[in-house]
C-alpha cells in the first residue's frame, strides 16, 4: 500500500518551460541632421520649379521682349517708310514666285517712291530761306494787324495808350506759354521715356513679339491662329530639313521670297512655296505631321500637293476644327425639280476643301470607289446613281453583294437588281455582267453612227465576286483574276470596249488588295476615288502611283472621323491646275431621301419591270416577256423594248432586231405602230393578244 504525500506549502518557482524572456529594444538613433546647404538647395529648387515662379518668369520675359521687339518693329517700319526696302522685298518675292507682272508693278512703285523722295530732298535746299522769309512776313503782318486793332480801340475809347494794348496782351500770352513750358518741361523729360517704352510695349504685345514659351496659355496653344507669312516660313524652317533651314537663314528677306500670295480657299488658306535649290518636294511631303504641328494644326488639317511649277509645294491649311463640321445637304434632296443629263451634266457630289461645289461628269467613264469598311462608300456610289436616275434614258443593271437593302429603292427602276452575299448571288451577278457584254457586242455591230442609251452596270461590294471560289460546269471559276475567271473577264471586256457604246462599269470595293481588286480591273476605271485606307500601298492600288506621288493620301484620312471624304483622281471633276487629285467631302443622302429621289425618277419613266434573278435557259415566251418589259406604261418605243428584252435575257433576245420584234407582234395581232413620229408597242394590244391566246389555249384543252 502506497502513501500519497500532500505538500502543504506553495512552490513559488515557475517551471522552466514557462519562463518569459523580455527583450529590451533600444531607441532608434537620432536622425542624421541634413546639412544646411542641402536644405537650402531643396528650398531653392522648390521655389524655382513652382508654377508661380514659372509664371512670373514667363511674364517678365514676355513683357520685356514685347518692349524690345516692339522697338525693332517700329524701327523696321520707320526704315521701310524712309527707304525702298519694302518695295525691293516685294520685288524679290514676286520674282521668286515667277509673277513677273507683280514684280514690274512693284518696281514701278519703287521708282515713283524714289522720285518723290528726291523731290523732297531738293526742296530741303531752298526751305531754310523760304522759311525765314515766311517767318518775317508772318511776324510783320501779325504786328501790323495787332497795331491796327489797337488804333481802332484807341479811337473807340479816346485813349491813345490803347494802341499798344493788343500787342502787349499778345506778349503777355506768349510769356505765359513760356512759363507753362518751363514748368512742364522737367516732368515731361522724366515721363517721356516711360511713355515711349509703353508705346513700344503696346506694339510688341499686339504682334505677340515674344517666344512661344513666354506667351500666355491661350495664345501659346495656337488654336485658331491665323496663317501668316512669318508663321509659314518659321514652320518650314523648323521642319527638320537642314538644307531648307540653312537656305532660309541665308535669305536676305528671311524666306519671304519663297512664298506666293496667301489666299483664302474655302474653310482655310492656300499658299505656294517655291523651295530653294537642294530641297526636294518629297522631303516636305514626308513631314506632313510635323509641318501641321508647326502651323498649330492637326495633321488632317494640312494638305500638301505638287503643282506644275518646279520645286514647288502647295499648302492648304484648314481653319482649326473646320473639317469636323458637316457640309450642307445634297441639292438632290433640297431641289425637287432637279433633273440629270448623262452627256453634258455633272452629278452634285459634295464640296472640295475650298468649299466650292464638287460635281462629277459620268459621261463615258468607268468608275471605281474603294475604301475601308463603314466609311461611306455605298452612300457615295449611290448618290451618283441617284442623280443619273433622273435621266430617263439611262438603264441600270445592279448587283449588291452585301444584300442589306442599300439599293432596294432601285426596285422598279433598275432593269436587274440582285441583292445578296452568297456564291449563288455572285453567279447571278456574273451572268448579269456577261449579259451586258453581249449587249455591248450587239451595239458594236450596229451600223456606224447609231446612238445607244447609257447602260450602267453597277456592282457594289465587288470584292465578294473576285474572292468567290465557285466554279461552273466547265470548271471555270467565277472569281479570281486569271484569264478563265468569268467575272474578271466580263469586267475587263466592258472596260476595253464598253465606253464607245455607252456600256459603263461601276464598282465599289472594300479594303483593296491584289487578290480582291486585280490590277487590270482597277486600272481600267477612268474615275478612281478612295475613302480612308490603311496604308500607302493601298492608296496606290486605289488611285494609282501618279496621284499618290502628286500628294493624294487617302491613307492619311481618319477612319470614322472622315467618313464620306474621298480623294478623287479623274478628268471628270475640276482639279486645280498641276494637281493629280482632289479631296471631296460628299453629301450624305439617307435611305428615306434616296427613296424620294427614286420615286421622282420612276415618275419620269414609263415603268420598268425589275428582274431579281437571271433566267438560265428555261423556255421563254416572247409575247409574255414583251408584256413584262412594257410594265404599266401605255406604250413604249420599240428600241426601248428591244433593250429591255436584251437585259432581261441576253441569250434569247440579245440578237433581236426590229424585224424580229415586229414578227412576233404581228403574229399576235399586236403589231407596232407610229406615235408622235416614232414606232411604239401598245400595252393594251399585247395584253389583248395574251388574253386571246390564253383563251384559245383553254378552249382547245377542253
Amino acid at each position: 500500500m502506497s502513501e500519497n504525500v500532500v505538500h502543504l506549502h506553495k512552490n513559488t518557482d515557475p517551471p522552466a518551460d514557462n519562463v518569459t524572456t523580455l527583450t529590451v529594444v533600444p531607441d532608434a538613433p537620432p536622425a542624421r541632421p541634413v546639412p544646411l546647404w542641402v536644405r537650402s538647395g531643396r528650398a531653392v529648387k522648390t521655389v524655382v520649379t513652382h508654377e508661380t515662379t514659372r509664371a512670373t518668369v514667363r511674364a517678365a520675359a514676355r513683357h520685356g521682349l514685347y518692349t524690345f521687339n516692339g522697338g525693332r518693329i517700329v524701327a523696321r517700319r520707320a526704315w521701310d517708310g524712309r527707304t525702298g526696302s519694302r518695295y525691293e522685298r516685294m520685288i524679290r518675292a514676286a520674282e521668286a514666285a515667277g509673277n513677273l507682272e507683280a514684280a514690274e508693278e512693284w518696281e514701278e512703285r519703287l521708282q515713283r517712291f524714289r522720285a518723290a523722295r528726291h523731290h523732297r530732298r531738293m526742296d530741303l535746299l531752298h526751305s531754310p530761306v523760304d522759311a525765314a522769309k515766311g517767318v518775317a512776313v508772318g511776324a510783320g503782318m501779325s504786328i501790323g494787324v495787332l497795331v491796327a486793332l489797337g488804333v481802332v480801340m484807341a479811337i473807340s475809347t479816346g485813349h491813345v495808350g490803347d494802341v499798344i494794348t493788343p500787342l502787349s496782351a499778345t506778349v503777355d500770352f506768349i510769356a505765359l506759354l513760356i512759363r507753362i513750358v518751363q514748368v512742364v518741361w522737367g516732368p515731361a523729360l522724366s515721363i517721356g521715356p516711360f511713355l515711349a517704352l509703353l508705346a513700344l510695349w503696346s506694339v510688341g504685345r499686339k504682334q505677340h513679339a515674344a517666344p512661344n514659351w513666354a506667351l500666355p496659355a491661350n495664345v501659346r496653344s495656337g488654336e485658331g491662329e491665323p496663317i501668316t507669312p512669318s508663321i509659314v516660313v518659321k514652320a518650314l524652317r523648323d521642319l527638320g530639313v537642314p538644307a531648307l533651314a540653312r537656305a532660309i537663314k541665308e535669305m536676305g528677306d528671311a524666306g519671304a521670297s519663297m512664298l506666293g500670295p496667301i489666299t483664302i480657299a474655302g474653310c482655310g488658306v492656300e499658299v505656294d512655296v517655291t523651295l530653294p535649290s537642294g530641297v526636294s518636294t518629297n522631303e516636305v511631303q514626308s513631314k506632313r505631321r510635323k509641318l501641321a504641328e508647326n502651323l498649330t494644326r492637326h495633321e488632317h488639317e494640312v494638305f500638301i500637293t505638287i503643282p506644275q511649277a518646279a520645286r514647288t509645294v502647295r499648302l492648304w491649311v484648314a481653319d482649326s476644327g473646320a473639317l469636323d463640321e458637316p457640309i450642307g445637304p445634297s441639292p438632290l434632296v433640297t431641289d425637287d425639280t432637279m433633273t440629270a443629263d448623262y452627256k453634258s451634266g455633272k452629278a452634285p457630289w459634295g464640296q472640295d476643301l475650298r468649299g466650292d461645289a464638287a460635281a462629277l461628269s459620268l459621261y463615258q467613264r468607268h468608275l471605281l470607289i474603294t475604301g475601308l469598311s463603314n466609311q461611306g462608300k455605298t452612300v457615295a456610289l449611290r448618290s451618283l446613281a441617284l442623280w443619273l436616275s433622273l435621266d430617263k434614258s439611262v438603264q441600270f443593271l445592279m448587283g449588291d453583294l452585301k444584300g442589306v437593302g442599300d439599293w432596294a429603292m432601285f426596285d422598279g427602276l433598275a432593269t436587274t437588281l440582285i441583292q445578296g452575299p452568297t456564291d449563288e448571288h455572285v453567279i447571278q451577278v456574273t451572268e448579269m455582267v456577261e449579259g451586258a457584254v453581249d449587249e455591248m457586242n450587239r451595239r458594236i455591230q450596229a451600223p456606224p453612227g447609231t446612238v445607244f442609251p447609257p447602260l450602267i452596270v453597277l456592282v457594289d461590294e465587288a470584292q465578294v465576286a473576285f474572292m468567290c471560289p465557285a466554279k461552273d460546269a466547265d470548271k471555270r471559276p467565277y472569281g479570281g483574276s486569271k484569264a478563265n475567271s468569268r467575272y474578271f473577264m466580263a469586267v475587263r471586256k466592258i472596260h476595253n470596249q464598253g465606253r464607245a457604246v455607252n456600256v459603263l462599269m461601276w464598282q465599289g470595293t472594300q479594303d483593296p488588295t491584289n487578290e480582291n481588286l486585280p490590277k487590270l480591273v482597277r486600272e481600267g476605271a477612268h474615275t478612281r476615288a478612295s475613302l480612308a485606307l490603311g496604308t500607302e500601298s493601298q492608296a496606290r492600288m486605289a488611285l494609282g502611283d501618279k496621284a499618290v506621288d502628286g500628294g493624294a493620301a487617302p491613307n492619311l484620312l481618319r477612319p470614322g472621323l472622315d467618313r464620306g471624304t474621298l480623294v478623287v483622281a479623274s478628268d471628270g471633276i475640276s482639279i486645280p491646275a498641276g494637281q493629280s487629285s482632289i479631296t471631296v467631302r460628299t453629301h450624305y443622302i439617307d435611305d428615306d431621301a434616296a427613296e424620294a429621289i427614286t420615286d421622282r425618277a420612276k415618275a419620269l419613266r414609263d415603268g420598268v419591270t425589275t428582274l431579281h434573278a437571271i433566267d438560265r435557259g428555261a423556255e421563254h415566251d416572247p409575247l409574255a416577256d414583251i408584256a413584262a418589259v412594257i410594265g404599266d406604261a401605255p406604250r413604249v418605243r420599240t428600241k426601248d423594248v428591244l433593250a429591255r428584252l436584251a437585259a432581261r435575257n441576253a441569250d434569247a433576245y440579245g440578237g433581236w432586231s426590229f424585224l424580229d420584234l415586229k414578227r412576233v407582234l404581228d403574229d399576235a395581232d399586236a403589231g407596232p405602230y407610229k406615235s408622235d413620229g416614232v414606232m411604239v408597242v401598245s400595252r393594251d394590244r399585247v395584253a389583248r393578244a395574251l388574253a386571246n391566246r390564253d383563251g384559245e389555249g383553254s378552249a382547245s384543252a377542253e
